[in-house]
């Protein structure tokens, strides 16, 4: 029998869809710059390895990559897993009353993502738009297990426990508690969760984390 979600769609629409801008969050501003964000990208592609780009898709861009797309695999990525651990986000999908706490890889285990590839035309723009939504860390290239063999992708992965923009290793309940109420200049923090739980499990990736998170949502949204 499927699992069925706890949280709902109808659960999500009873907060706001978007806010105001708060302007912008003053730790990471100068990372954001346009000579910041030109010259991660210039890193990245100064370490491309040979042949088509790969990104590898956890979140978001599974169901929203906002660029191009040549193709689609889906894919293991061995000493990572999604975990909500970076933050805390005060504009994008929080605030400075609710901040939020953002999905991204964490180190160790493993866990299954989508590879998107990219097509060449207006690549150097596409990857341009990719590294303005993303947070503003350097990626890394990895290998990431395919059914059509490995491939070296492009991860967007959190910082090292204990430096800034990981927030540690809360527990889902309290990740949960924390943004429930949360809502940003891009969307709510559940509207965000909703999407990657039925992506995941439409896409045949379950997740137990981001199931569990769902379920706990939906209990912290219930009080609200």
């Amino acid at each position: 029998m499927p699992k069925v979600l706890r949280l709902t769609r109808a659960m999500v629409d009873k907060l706001p869809a978007t806010i105001p801008d708060p302007g912008q969050i003053a730790d990471i501003a100068e990372l954001q710059s346009e000579a910041a964000t030109a010259q991660r990208l210039a890193d990245a592609l100064a370490a491309r390895p040979d042949g088509p780009i790969w990104v590898f898709a956890y979140g978001s861009l599974i169901w929203n990559p906002g660029m191009p797309v040549a193709a689609r695999r889906n894919a293991r990525i061995e000493g990572w897993h999604r975990a909500f651990c970076l933050g805390p986000d005060t504009r994008y999908r929080g605030n400075p009353d609710n901040p939020a706490v953002m999905l991204s890889l964490d180190r160790g285990g493993h866990f299954d993502g989508v590879a998107l590839c990219l097509p060449e035309e207006d690549l150097h723009a596409n990857l341009l738009t990719l590294f303005n939504r993303e947070p503003p860390l350097p990626p890394k290239w990895l290998d990431v297990q395919t059914d059509d063999g490995v491939k070296t992708a492009l991860v967007f992965v959190a910082p090292e426990v204990g430096t800034f923009g990981h927030v540690g290793a809360p527990s889902l309940a309290e990740v949960a508690k924390q943004i429930a109420p949360a809502v940003g200049i891009f969307g709510n923090m559940p509207d965000y969760v909703l999407n990657t739980v039925e992506q995941l499990e439409a896409a045949g990736l379950h997740d137990e984390t981001v199931w569990e998170l769902q379920a706990l949502l939906a209990a912290e949204l219930e009080k609200l």
